[in-house]
């Protein structure tokens, strides 16, 4: 999934490394972080280490030292978000996504509705989700 994103959506060097997103009440099954008292985890200003078992799990998350820059979920601020993760948990039994800015090299982060179809258009994406609508590239 690394691969993907990089070269047909980020345009980037294959070093780069992405950050999981996972349930708060997850992360120390991936993490070695006690991530229930680090503020910072919200916002993906802290770097753990990727449990060695949980590293096979989640390789496109888990950079080549075997860190990740970590963002925890907390289903009372971010709700939405929340239930996307235990949706994916209970479809693949891991509560734990990759997530990366939307933009493509060089340009700045997608704000409006517009902008992220265009970059959707211009990338190698399957598909985008805005709001409550999946769009395809067969719709386009």
């Amino acid at each position: 999934m690394k691969e993907i994103v990089n070269t047909k959506i980020k345009f980037r060097e294959p070093f780069r490394p992405f950050a999981p997103s996972v349930l708060v009440d997850k992360a120390s099954d991936f993490f070695e972080a006690r991530v229930a008292e680090q503020l910072p985890a919200r916002f993906m200003a802290m770097v753990a280490n990727v449990h060695p078992a949980a590293r096979e799990k989640i390789p496109a998350v888990t950079h080549v030292d075997g860190t990740a820059r970590l963002q925890t979920v907390l289903p009372e601020t971010n709700p939405l978000y929340a239930r996307l993760l235990s949706g994916f948990e209970q479809a693949t039994g891991i509560p734990v996504l990759l997530n990366t800015s939307f933009n493509l090299r060089g340009e700045p982060i997608v704000n409006t509705p517009a902008e992220a179809l265009s970059s959707f258009a211009r990338s190698g994406m399957d598909m985008v989700v805005l709001e409550n609508t999946i769009v395809k590239k067969e719709d386009l």
